[in-house]
């Protein structure tokens, strides 16, 4: 004996009832059979979970921009820069553990970028870019102006990011947010279907929100300025998609 399951989509709540050809005997109390090559009946929904957190970590991009007539010169001040900048960094509270080189690089500069100009060389551009962690966001005004000030008109700053460095607890709220949303919606179109829930067969999920982006001003005088920022509160998201068996 045949039995058909029927299919219902609902696309805003990202539900689906699959549909199934199961073969049993007659007067079979068995299930439809995993095998078939639709597989069992089953609802896939998704949920979202949200949850508010005050950020502890701030990262940024620190770096330095020299140019010179030849190579041993633009290198030479880009590297007396970029020390003099990890000191002050450094000095404003920050280990050392957490200023890492990111990117170093020497570009040519050509006349010919100017109107009237040749394609000869007329110089060269070094730049030296740190990626700079302050755990401690009480000093990360004073960090950023410090780091500023010491490498003056050469100094580049960007890439201000905060986080949350342990946001176990935050993610661990929002899975069960998330999945307490999937469950009540796969439960009302079970109860649609006439089935019950079942077991769960499958979750995966998509995590965003655990670094927010700030916006600096790196075009600070060689004065010692703080950089004023507000990390504000940092949302953690979590959406799941679980599929239940239908029975």
């Amino acid at each position: 004996m045949t039995r058909q399951r029927w299919a219902l989509r609902a696309l805003g709540a990202a539900a689906v009832l699959t549909t199934v050809s199961a073969v049993a005997a007659c007067g079979s109390d068995s299930p439809a059979s995993t095998s078939s090559s639709d597989g069992p009946p089953a609802v896939s929904v998704s949920g979202t979970g949200e949850v508010e957190g005050a950020p502890d970590t701030l990262t940024a991009q620190i770096g330095v921009e020299t140019q010179a007539g030849d190579v041993t010169a633009a290198i030479g001040a880009s590297n007396a820069a970029i020390t003099t900048v990890t000191n002050a960094v450094v000095s404003a509270g920050v280990s050392r553990a957490d200023v890492q080189t990111q990117q170093v690089s020497i570009t040519p500069q050509y006349s010919g970028a100017l109107p009237g100009g040749t394609n000869a060389i007329s110089g060269y551009q070094a730049t030296n870019t740190l990626r700079v962690t302050v755990r401690d966001l009480s000093k990360a005004s004073t960090v950023l102006g410090d780091a500023v000030s010491a490498g003056g008109n050469a100094a580049r700053l960007s890439g201000v990011s905060f986080r949350v460095d342990d946001n176990s607890k935050l993610l661990s709220d929002a899975r069960s947010r998330a999945f307490a949303d999937a469950k009540k919606r796969a439960e009302e179109y079970a109860k649609l279907s006439g089935s019950d829930l079942g077991k769960v067969l499958s979750i995966s999920e998509n995590v965003s929100g655990q670094e927010q982006s700030s916006t600096a001003d790196s075009a600070r005088s060689a004065q010692s300025l703080a950089v004023p920022i507000e990390p504000g509160q940092q949302t953690v998201s979590v959406s799941v998609n679980v599929k239940w068996a239908l029975n």
